[in-house]
């Protein structure tokens, strides 16, 4: 087992913490220091510490949902103080990290989980894992954009991957609400690619995670 999953597993840290704490030389593995996170270790065998401190023994796996409220970020540290999802969650006895992010103004589901190879395996680019969303837009796409946005468009970080969607309502006033299903986990990738359209977001909630199709 790498070093840095068997730090995650142990609810100690996130991987990104485990890292750092790698990078800053305060993890030895049988009285050596240890600065690779891809260090393989068995934690039945090999003498762990962290900071002086024996790595503690990995808990449980355990795993939630929240409806994400708007006006929350998924950080646990911000700059400039505003609110974050992990205020909500101070009753849960657990170290439990987002699974991928959502922004300030998203609404809907965000996963929580102490199991960092599921995490891993839901939020890595290569595996393709499917999210779906509603989303209100300014006025209706036509056909042609609608397919823009299916068969992938070009933004600054690059082409978007083939997306799902169909639209769900059309109000009074010609906006739309939409329904997109992406495999991708780009900062605002959906905000983005509306906008790229000349329709930009009104309102964006996620309904599910890493189910296929519409």
């Amino acid at each position: 087992m790498r070093i840095q999953r068997a730090i995650t597993n142990s609810g100690l840290a996130s991987r990104r913490e485990a890292e750092k704490l790698l990078q800053e030389g305060r993890v030895t593995v049988n009285g050596e220091n240890v600065y690779h996170p891809g260090t393989e270790v068995d934690p039945n065998t090999d003498v762990i510490f962290v900071d002086g401190n024996p790595l503690p023994k990995p808990e449980a796996h355990v795993y939630f949902m929240m409806h994400k409220p708007k006006g929350y970020i998924t950080s646990r540290k911000d700059p400039e103080e505003r609110s974050s999802v992990y205020d909500l969650l101070s009753s849960i006895p657990y170290r439990i990290e987002a699974v991928g992010r959502l922004d300030i103004q998203t609404t809907g589901l965000l996963l929580f989980t102490n199991d960092g190879g599921l995490a891993h395996k839901l939020t890595h680019p290569s595996l393709d894992v499917p999210k779906k969303y509603l989303v209100k837009v300014w006025k209706t796409p036509d056909e042609r954009k609608m397919k823009r946005l299916t068969n992938g468009i070009n933004l600054d970080d690059g082409r978007t991957k083939p997306a799902k969607l169909r639209i769900v309502e059309v109000t009074d006033t010609n906006n739309a609400w939409i329904e997109i299903t992406v495999t991708e986990g780009r900062n605002r990738l959906i905000r983005r690619m509306f906008e790229a359209v000349g329709h930009p977001v009104n309102k964006l909630k996620r309904l599910t995670f890493a189910t296929r199709g519409l």
